[in-house]
C-alpha cells in the first residue's frame, strides 16, 4: 500500500486554471502506474487520466482531453495534474490513486488519495 495525499484544490472560475499535487509515500512511486479520477455527490467515481510508471504513456477522458495534463515526478514521488480552460461540468472531488495496471478502471487501482474539491463557478 502506499500513502497518498492530494492539494491544490479550490475555487475557480470558468476558464480558469489549477494544478492539483498529489504527494505519494509508503512505496516505490516509480514503479507504480498514476491515475486521477473524479466523483460528483450521488455519481459513480470517473476516471480522468492516467499515467504510466516511467511516464512515458498517458491516456485522457475525451471530457478533458486537450485541457488537462497529468505528469509525474518520481524524484520527488508526486503526481500532478494541470487543469486548463475549466469548465462549472468539472466541479468534482479529485482523487489520486496508484496501481500495478494503466487503466481507466476503478477496480485496478489498489490506492487512493482523499481527495481534493475543485469548484468551477460560471
Amino acid at each position: 500500500q502506499v500513502q497518498l495525499v492530494e492539494s491544490g484544490g479550490g475555487l475557480v472560475q470558468t476558464g480558469g486554471s489549477l494544478r492539483l499535487s498529489c504527494a505519494a509515500s509508503g512505496r516505490t512511486f516509480g514503479n507504480y502506474n498514476m491515475a486521477w479520477f473524479r466523483q460528483t455527490p450521488g455519481k459513480e467515481r470517473e476516471w480522468v487520466a492516467v499515467i504510466s510508471w516511467d511516464g512515458s504513456s498517458t491516456d485522457y477522458a475525451d471530457s478533458v482531453r486537450g485541457r488537462f495534463t497529468i505528469s509525474r515526478d518520481n524524484t520527488k514521488s508526486t503526481l500532478f495534474l494541470q487543469l486548463s480552460s475549466l469548465k462549472p461540468e468539472d466541479t468534482a472531488v479529485y482523487f489520486c490513486a496508484s496501481g500495478n495496471y494503466f487503466s481507466q478502471l476503478v477496480a485496478d487501482f489498489d490506492s487512493w488519495g482523499q481527495g481534493t474539491q475543485v469548484t468551477v463557478s460560471s
